[in-house]
């Protein structure tokens, strides 16, 4: 038998990708890292197991990520069970007082811990949250109230989230917080994702989407803007290049980075280990924006 050693393509591939992350894994180990969980990446059941265990991973390296989820399918899956009608004004769902009750039972007490069972199998300690527990988020009505229970963030206090990350649990966020008054309110999961990482003064703010990221031309995949400065971002705006539904996650990032966030990433979660390959990978695979140009990747 031949003493030579063989090394398929597919172990070196292995042990190339683990060497082009040694830096990042460096530069990030113990920096936080505010993921929004949403869309494709949450409703297939492939793409949900290679997200969990990109979690795990970047927690295994030293890396620690929190999670602000959404979960707009399913709400209006139990809606639709209860006969409710989902009702949308302005882009936003209208939430009743009857429809909060829905929202409420959906993303706290269903996608909340689906999310937290499967961390946890895959040996990560998650621990589940809403904006309501510690008075992480308070929250006061969105346009004076002509959406019902629709909210905004009016505060964030994260030191709940300190002692869990220190600890090596990752906080598993959904977006619904109460008031001064007790009243909870429906909140986007992407506002309270940048406001996050604005208080935890996060490393990176991760949108997961069902894009590739920002376009120049919304039917042309190969126009992805893969880097850009704040006012960049801000000009793609005013010039209707970034509009719909990218609009108010680019905003998002915006304010994320005016409040000191070291990059926002805007990154389609609909291609397997897309966290991974944005932060562990020299080419990344979305849109990054950054404060300034000098912090722009040659």
């Amino acid at each position: 038998m031949s003493s030579d050693v063989v090394i398929s393509q597919t172990d070196a591939l292995r042990v190339s990708v683990l060497s082009e992350a040694l830096p990042y894994i460096q530069r990030f180990s113990g920096r936080r890292v505010v993921v929004k969980y949403g869309g494709a990446a949450m409703a297939r059941e492939d793409l949900r197991d290679a997200v969990y265990r990109d979690l795990v991973l970047l927690t295994s390296v030293g890396v620690r990520p929190v999670i602000v989820h959404g979960g707009g399918p399913e709400i209006n899956d139990w809606l639709g069970r209860l006969n409710i009608q989902p009702e949308f004004r302005g882009g936003l769902r209208v939430t009743t007082p009857e429809t909060m009750d829905v929202v409420e039972m959906v993303l706290v007490g269903r996608v909340n811990k689906h999310i937290v069972n499967g961390l946890n199998k895959l040996g990560g300690r998650a621990v589940g949250l809403c904006g309501s527990d510690g008075s992480l988020v308070t929250a006061r009505p969105y346009g004076e109230g002509r959406n019902g229970l629709v909210g905004e963030v009016a505060a964030v206090n994260p030191a709940v989230l300190f002692p869990l990350l220190e600890a090596g649990y990752i906080p598993v966020i959904s977006s619904v917080a109460a008031d001064h008054e007790g009243q909870a309110h429906n909140i986007n999961a992407d506002t309270v994702a940048g406001e996050l990482a604005a208080a935890l003064q996060a490393e990176k703010l991760i949108l997961l989407t069902d894009t590739p990221g920002i376009l120049r031309d919304r039917q042309d995949p190969s126009t992805l803007v893969r880097q850009l400065t704040l006012a960049g971002a801000r000009e793609l705006i005013a010039s209707g290049v970034v509009e719909g539904g990218m609009t108010p996650k680019t905003e998002c990032c915006i304010r994320a980075l005016a409040q000191g966030v070291g990059a926002a990433h805007i990154v389609d979660g609909r291609i397997p280990h897309a966290l991974l390959l944005e932060v562990f990978t020299d080419a990344g695979i979305g849109t990054m924006v950054v404060g300034s140009p000098h912090l722009l990747e040659p």
